[in-house]
């Protein structure tokens, strides 16, 4: 196992193709279940110059005008111009209903355990969870950084802070490690899209992108950009203006940004525009969140948890756990310790996380928001994984002493400062 590396991890604005894709199947996913949360949806798009194409199929009675919704999200990203424009770009839609599953047709408040047990996963796939103790949200380092940095650039476009910049964006941080955590910033990539291609001139675009952007992003972070960072602002030159005109969008193409940067293992399936009777995607969100009480608790430094599901079971067929040197007691005791005190059951889950209702409360859709600047990690919304309060019952059954206070006591995790 490496302990000393550089490690980058990529981002993308609101506007990237891919991710404007993920917004718009996980809006129509929230405008479903706002009218009928028992619904089933899977809707997928891709996205080219000027055309938009939809594929939704659905077990509803809900009434969901997809163009609509699909154009909502377009304007609400800023996309107005010549070549892809909310108002004059074709939208395409391919409209299957799936077949009445009485499966499907469940209340999960109602259930007894024994009914919960009975309701199998439905899918077959492998998902990860995973967390570390390099920043406050327990995630690692450089998806934290480009994150930021990508909403920073969001930000500075939607308040016209930076007025000419283009939705499309997109950003990679480097992180030096050393003993397997951050040590320095190498280096800071952003590709930022221009709507007029000379528009400022490229050495005022930099300048403004450092001091509106970089600046700001790192002012409260231990380790910062030192004299010897590497730092490109539209490397090639003008991005102008990027988005559909410029390249393709699919759903579900960016698992990696939308999880942990590549630092941990994900799964290959898209998290997007899926309701939550897909275990492909709440899986990954029970996961993410076993591994972050897990580290929270201070039962481990690092923590991947893998689960694995098969279609006519409840329960994962295997789930597997990988602290990488820095558990407090085995992978093994701690993989039977996560299977006894976590609910990985499809009804339990959405009943734990209450994934039904979520879209109905949140103003603006829940799983919108979650498909851009990543589906982990995302403290600000409270998401349900997210939440650490049952670190206290894994310090408590783990069994050990002095275990040091972890993040319970609001102690931030240690990072080295740069030279």
């Amino acid at each position: 196992m490496k302990k000393d590396f550089i490690f980058s991890s990529e981002s993308v604005t609101d506007g990237h193709p891919d991710k404007l894709c993920d917004q718009i199947s996980d809006a129509i996913v929230d405008h479903f279940l706002e009218q009928d949360k028992f619904a089933r949806i899977i809707a997928e798009c891709a996205v080219s110059t000027s055309i938009l194409f939809i594929a939704a199929r659905f077990s509803s009675d809900a009434a969901v005008d997809i163009p609509y919704v699909a154009r909502k999200v377009i304007a609400g990203v800023g996309y107005d111009q010549h070549g892809f424009d909310a108002r004059t770009c074709s939208v395409l839609t391919s409209l299957q209903d799936l077949p009445v599953d009485e499966l499907c047709c469940f209340d999960e408040y109602s259930l007894s355990e024994q009914e919960i047990e009975s309701l199998p996963s439905k899918n077959q796939v492998t998902v990860f969870g995973f967390a570390c103790n390099q920043t406050p949200a327990l995630m690692p380092l450089p998806i934290y950084l480009a994150h930021k940095i990508s909403k920073r650039l969001s930000l500075a476009r939607h308040s016209k802070m930076l007025s000419y910049l283009a939705p499309d964006a997109k950003t990679d941080i480097g992180v030096q490690f050393r003993d397997r955590m951050p040590h320095r910033i190498h280096s800071i990539t952003i590709t930022a899209g221009q709507v007029e291609p000379h528009l400022p001139p490229i050495e005022k675009l930099r300048a403004d992108i450092r001091e509106m952007v970089i600046d700001p992003v790192f002012s409260d972070e231990p380790v910062k950009p030192d004299r010897n960072t590497e730092i490109f602002i539209n490397p090639e030159g003008p991005y102008s203006p990027g988005g559909p005109t410029a390249h393709s969008g699919l759903t579900g193409r960016k698992t990696g940004i939308d999880t942990y940067g590549e630092y941990s293992r994900h799964s290959g399936a898209a998290l997007s525009g899926k309701d939550p009777l897909r275990i492909d995607r709440i899986g990954a969100y029970a996961a993410r969140y076993a591994a972050k009480n897990v580290v929270a608790a201070g039962l481990a430094e690092e923590c991947e948890v893998q689960l694995s599901y098969s279609i006519p079971r409840s329960r994962p067929v295997s789930i597997q756990v990988e602290t990488f040197g820095t558990g407090k007691i085995s992978d093994d005791a701690l993989a039977k310790m996560i299977e006894q005190n976590f609910e990985f059951r499809l009804a339990g889950i959405i009943r734990q996380f209450d994934l039904r209702n979520l879209p109905s409360r949140t103003k603006g859709g829940f799983y919108r928001k979650l498909a851009v600047y990543g589906q982990m990690g995302r403290i600000e919304m409270d998401t349900p994984w997210e939440r650490i309060d049952s670190a206290d019952r894994l310090r408590e059954v783990s069994g050990i002493r002095n275990l040091g206070p972890g993040l319970l006591s609001g102690t931030q995790p240690v990072t080295q400062p740069a030279d």
